[in-house]
């Protein structure tokens, strides 16, 4: 039984229940009988005109009612097959069409006609449900507007499996035109399918928005111009909650339901969430039984009943921007506030800063969700604004009518400071500024705080021109506010930047004299009357000269600078104290000002002033910018005699005033002639200035009466030439007082002009400041083209002939100079030079590199030399040299007793013998120093160990390559040598002998390694002195080489044990990982989300991973995840690396392709049959290979950290300090407490020993 109500118009997305009493029921449609036999209601649908009504029923049935009579027109019964519920019924945009969705997964088309006066129905099956069921039809509505659309004569209807989504079009004829898959989704997710027509592009088509789980996906629908349809894929929407229900509002607005029934408002283009709403009290209806098909025996798939246990698709519809929602007790009605009520919220909670910036954002367009607003956008800026005004009167009488009547004033000054910048920056935006400064300043100007906090809040609006004109009541109280609380320099600062039309000239110009506001003084003559001159006149006695003004008021010696640059601006076109002076005035202001200011006398100059005061002050002001301002004005001046002779009057002047007088700089007078050498290399000049000024300049800054300014004198004649000066000049007589002067850039200058390069080097050698640069400028002479060959041999012999100079300037630099252009002169060079030789090749960073590859000759006479004078530096010299001549550097360092250096070579040449023999006379020689004198200093000490050192490294660097008997030839003379002091003097009478001890040990320690301990011992035996029996003083040493054999034995034997348990753990460890069984966490397919036991595919297998995720074979395919290599199929588990994000997966498969190892023990299951074919499953398990992927190999690094024991470093610092035996140590008594295990010094030697020889 259905019940048709009249519900009445809800507000701001509120909730009625129904009924009340402005509900009214209208229509009883069927009884209680027609519901025992159909069973309930499922599914309802209203066509466009409301006339009829598709009622769907549990048990199959469908019928249509007449909603004006509330007659019963049709009742189907055969629309579908039978014992399925019917899940949805829409009427499509033809009233003769509908659609319906049973339990069953099809979906069918039904047609309604009239034949012979009789109702009728034929159905044809749109989508079998042996196909995938169908759980979601949304067919495509238009409103009237958009009833001739092109794409509504498709009749496009969208259905949602349970695996993707299609698009068909029912007419002209059936036909796909659209199938999206899902993906991977939650197989307990609602598919929901919603159509809207949105403008995108300057062009209206409709959108249709799916989503599953917390995705929505937004397909836009094109028809193009041959009549095919086109759906693209337009911006996601990422949810963080799963969605069972999704409806557009409007076609920017979406409003969307969580499995938590929360709404959420959303905005599709920037998907901001608007606003989120909890409506869990609604009690929201679903539609759960009838997915289950309970009413018809519950015969559905376990997929459809899993979707239907949060499927509310009945229980929610919008119409007219409204969502009903059907609660088990009432119908909850949602709509969104319009633009008005949402603003009059805002004011109902006295959040009116909130209203005005709601309220712009509409007048912006830039608001969502935006309705009740119409017409074009002029109109409903209209209207919109003319709301805002009325907001901010009220704004205005509010914040007046909230203001502290008593209290502090700086609490009535800080309540209206935050309210009045909000109301100008409204009025403002409107531009209503009679607003503002008539209804609202009349209203503030009531309290006397809130018209001065008015006042000043409109400072840094006038200050930004956002705010140039004001009214004259208003102006007048600013002036008025700002004098009396003494802010002349805000004051004077808004004056500036006001429209001049708004201010009362004569009022501003009096306060501007009596309070010294120079700027606003100025800006006011300039722009409200075009008068450039009267500032100037009034203020005519600050232009006087600096020295004469001592006669002016101290109140005005201030706007002297300022009355300075604002003549000069006035010369340049610029306004003051900013902006520009209009074109059309600026040729009349820029005459009018130079008259001014080339004035003989002021007008009340006194009798000894001197002439052109003007001119004279702003020289001595700023020469080079009044002398730029001229140059400037010249350019515009026109060609004609008149100019002309105004310009050299100009210069007449300017002449006259800095010539004649001994109080500018020479840096000024230098301006100002390079300012005439300028004009003067115009080619169109027609000024004239006698030469004879140019010599008395030359001759000013050539010949000063001190030394001072000497870079500034001759960095102004450069200028000046560089200008065009150099046509006054003679050029022999300009050279000759630039050398008298020191002036070597000006020499440069004049020489670069005449091709004279060789002469400017020794303008860089003379001159301190720029010597370093000589290298770089010889360097670009011969290497750069565009020199001759004369004069880049000139230059070179220049360089030649200067060559020690530069040697002595900079060596390193010097030699890079010789090795690139004087490499075949070295040889006469070094002949010359001889000790400057080694400056030649040695620079702060070393040895010349480029300098490595000379003759020999060339190279042993420099030897020779560092031999003599550094000798130090010998050993590291022939290290870096390859061009030498092995047996004459050998003389000459044998020749100077460089025995370090002699070994050297003879290593190089290959005499190791010879060499060692070197080192070792050199050690005997200071062991026989030692052994002779009582007292020794400690250096002697130190200098025998850094000896033996590089001896016992010798012989270690060449015992590699050596036989037995060789490798004896060096190490039993080296040890012979180091015991024959101790030998010779004993142990007792020697001061040293413990440190010669300690020295020898060190000997037998490397030599240990290289020969064998059965021969060191026979050696020391056989010794004269040792073989009758004085075994005492060697005890210590064949104790502690004893001591080193047992140690090492047992370190070995120790890390062999270590190793080998190690190696049987790690083989252990795997194989148990490697033969472990799988457990499946599901029994369906992490992609297809399919139970494995109902595919059909007779080749397709089962895959489990060790993470315990199981998948088909051909799935696992499609994804990508399995790769053949070596003819093996090598899989990866796809969910487990997707989960990863980023590109894991990609790099994984990579990883797969070089070869990587693919899964642990994955277990393959072939299913021959399906058991609803009538086969009998049988499933056939094979190991496949034991293999790691990257996942596990992962896992068993961290299963490895997790078990390992204690560290083998550990192990070993144990078995050290449990040793009770020393080794390799020289006994100072009792060996048991004279261990290597004591000596933190201590290195091992765990190379093993040679075999000794037959």
């Amino acid at each position: 039984m259905m019940f048709i109500l009249t519900i009445a118009p809800p507000l701001l997305f509120t909730n009625c229940c129904a009924p009340d009493q402005n509900q009214a029921l209208r229509l009883c449609l069927g009884s209680t009988a027609v519901g025992a036999q159909y069973g309930a209601i499922s599914a309802l649908s209203i066509n466009n005109d409301c006339s009829r009504l598709l009622c769907g029923f549990a048990k199959g049935q469908i019928t249509m009612w007449d909603l004006a009579s509330g007659k019963l027109l049709r009742s189907i019964t055969d629309a579908h097959p039978p014992g399925t519920a019917i899940l949805h019924i829409k009427f499509t945009d033809d009233p003769t069409l509908a659609i319906c969705n049973d339990s069953g997964g099809s979906v069918f088309e039904l047609s309604f006609k009239r034949v012979m006066g009789v109702r009728t129905c034929e159905s044809r099956c749109l989508f079998s449900g042996s196909k995938g069921e169908v759980c979601c039809i949304e067919p495509l509505h238009a409103k009237v507007d958009l009833r001739d659309h092109p794409i509504t004569q498709y009749s496009l209807l969208a259905m949602a499996s349970l695996t993707k989504i299609l698009v068909i079009g029912l007419k002209p004829s059936l036909k796909v035109w659209m199938t999206f898959p899902y993906g991977r989704m939650d197989p307990s997710s609602v598919p929901l399918l919603a159509w809207h027509f949105v403008a995108v592009q300057n062009s209206v088509n409709p959108m249709l928005a799916f989503c599953r789980g917390d995705v929505v996906y937004f397909l836009l629908v094109k028809r193009d111009d041959s009549g095919a349809i086109h759906v693209t894929k337009q911006r996601q929407l990422h949810l963080h909650y799963d969605l069972i229900n999704f409806t557009w509002i409007n076609s920017r607005t979406a409003v969307l339901l969580d499995s938590v029934e929360k709404l959420h408002v959303i905005d599709r283009q920037t998907q901001e969430e608007l606003e989120t709403i909890e409506i869990s009290e609604v009690q929201l209806v679903y539609n759960s039984s009838h997915f289950k098909s309970l009413a018809t025996g519950g015969n559905v798939s376990e997929a459809l009943a899993l979707v239907g246990e949060k499927a509310c698709y009945q229980s929610i519809s919008s119409c007219g921007g409204q969502v009903f929602y059907l609660g088990t007790k009432s119908v909850h009605v949602m709509t969104l506030r319009s633009w008005r009520e949402r603003v009059d919220h805002l004011l109902k909670q006295e959040r009116l800063t909130d209203a005005l910036a709601l309220a712009w954002s509409f007048y912006e367009g830039k608001a969502k969700a935006v309705v009740g607003l119409t017409g074009d956008t002029s109109k409903r800026k209209a209207v919109i604004g003319d709301r805002m005004v009325e907001i901010l009167l009220h704004y205005t009488d509010r914040t007046l009518k909230k203001c502290p009547d008593q209290g502090k004033i700086q609490v009535m000054e800080q309540h209206f400071q935050d309210v009045v910048p909000v109301i100008v920056d409204y009025c403002l935006l409107l531009q209503r500024m009679d607003l503002l400064f008539n209804q609202i300043y009349d209203k503030m100007s009531e309290n006397s705080v809130a018209k001065g906090i008015f006042l000043e809040c409109l400072e840094p609006y006038i200050l930004s021109d956002k705010l140039m004109g004001i009214t004259a009541q208003v102006m007048k109280d600013l002036l008025l506010h700002f004098q009396d609380k003494n802010r002349l320099e805000n004051l004077e600062a808004c004056i500036v930047h006001m429209d001049i039309t708004s201010l009362d000239i004569q009022q501003v110009v009096l306060l501007c004299w009596e309070n010294r506001l120079y700027d606003a003084m100025i800006y006011v003559y300039n722009s409200g009357m075009n008068d450039f001159i009267s500032p100037m006149e009034v203020g005519e006695l600050l232009l006087h000269p600096l020295g004469c003004s001592a006669h002016i008021l101290p109140e005005k010696q201030h706007f002297k600078p300022k009355a300075l640059f604002y003549s000069l601006c006035c010369l340049a076109g610029r306004a003051y104290p900013l902006g520009d002076i209009p074109e059309d005035l600026v040729p009349l202001v820029k005459n009018q000002v130079f008259e001014f200011l080339i004035r003989l006398h002021s007008a009340e100059g006194s009798v000894d002033e001197e002439v052109y005061p003007y001119v004279r002050t702003l020289l001595h002001f700023d020469t080079r910018e009044f002398l730029n301002v001229l140059a400037l004005t010249f350019e515009d001046f026109k060609n004609d005699k008149q100019a002309v002779e105004y310009q050299q009057r100009i210069v007449d002047i300017l002449l006259k005033v800095m010539v004649e007088n001994s109080d500018f700089t020479p840096s000024q007078v230098g301006c100002l002639f390079t300012f005439l050498a300028r004009q003067l290399a115009k080619p169109n000049n027609t000024l004239f200035v006698n030469r004879t000024l140019f010599d008395q300049v030359l001759e000013f800054l050539c010949s000063p009466d001190d030394d001072s300014r000497h870079s500034e004198r001759q960095q102004v004649l450069l200028e000046l030439l560089q200008a065009g000066g150099i046509v006054q000049f003679e050029e022999s007589r300009l050279i000759q007082m630039a050398e008298k002067a020191e002036f070597y850039q000006i020499c440069e200058f004049m020489y670069e002009r005449q091709l004279r390069y060789d002469k400017i080097i020794g303008c860089y050698l003379r001159d301190p400041l720029r010597k370093e640069e000589v290298f770089n400028y010889i360097h670009n002479i011969l290497s750069m083209p565009g020199y001759s060959a004369e004069e880049k041999q000139l230059v070179w012999q220049k360089a030649l002939d200067h060559i020690e100079e530069l040697l002595v300037l900079s060596p390193g630099k010097a030699a890079d100079l010789a090795a690139i252009h004087f490499s075949e002169q070295l040889e006469s060079i070094i002949s010359n030079l001889q000790v400057s030789l080694l400056c030649l090749f040695y620079s702060r960073e070393g040895i010349n590199q480029d300098l490595l590859h000379l003759p020999p000759c060339v190279t042993e006479q420099f030897i020779e030399l560092l031999c003599q004078y550094s000798p130090d530096q010998v050993l590291e010299t022939l290290k870096v040299l390859e061009c030498c001549r092995l047996e004459e550097t050998i003389q000459i360092t044998q020749k100077h007793q460089l025995h370090e250096a002699s070994s050297y070579l003879l290593e190089k040449k290959g005499d190791i013998h010879g060499a060692f023999l070197v080192m070792l006379e050199r050690l005997q020689s200071k062991l026989l120093v030692l052994t002779q004198d009582d007292e020794t200093e400690p250096s002697l000490l130190e200098n025998i160990e850094d000896t033996l050192m590089k001896t016992i490294a010798l012989c270690q660097r060449n015992s590699h390559s050596l036989d037995q008997q060789q490798r004896e030839a060096l190490w039993f003379p080296l040890l012979e040598a180091m015991m024959s002091p101790q030998k010779s003097s004993g142990s007792s009478q020697c001061p040293h002998s413990e440190s010669l001890k300690s020295l020898t040990m060190q000997v037998l320690n490397n030599m240990a390694a290289f020969i064998a301990l059965p021969s060191i011992l026979q050696r020391i035996l056989q010794d004269p002195v040792y073989g009758k029996g004085k075994l005492g003083e060697i005890q210590g040493l064949v104790l502690g080489m004893l001591d080193t054999f047992n140690y090492e034995q047992t370190l070995l034997e120790t890390t062999t044990s270590l190793l080998n348990h190690d190696l049987h753990w790690s083989l252990c460890n795997l194989r148990a990982s490697v033969t472990r069984g799988l457990t499946p966490k599901q029994d369906y397919c992490c992609i297809c989300l399919q139970q494995y036991k109902r595919r059909q595919e007779t080749a397709d297998e089962i895959i489990v991973f060790s993470c315990g995720h199981l998948y088909h074979s051909l799935c696992l395919l499609s994804k990508e995840c399995g790769v053949v290599t070596k003819g093996l199929m090598r899989w990866m588990c796809y969910k487990c690396n997707s989960s990863n994000k980023g590109g894991k997966l990609s790099e994984n498969l990579s990883e797969l392709k070089k070869g990587a190892a693919a899964s642990l023990a994955q277990l393959e299951m072939s299913i021959p049959g399906h058991p609803s074919a009538g086969g009998c499953p049988a499933a056939a398990a094979s190991l496949s290979e034991s293999v790691l992927d990257p996942q596990q190999i992962q896992a068993f690094d961290q299963l490895c950290r997790l078990n390992r024991g204690t560290s083998r470093l550990a192990l070993l610092t144990e078995l050290a300090r449990g040793d009770k035996h020393g080794l390799l140590s020289v006994s100072h008594g009792d060996p048991a407490t004279s261990s290597v295990f004591q000596n933190e010094n201590f290195q091992l030697h765990l190379t093993p020993p040679p075999l000794a020889e037959e």
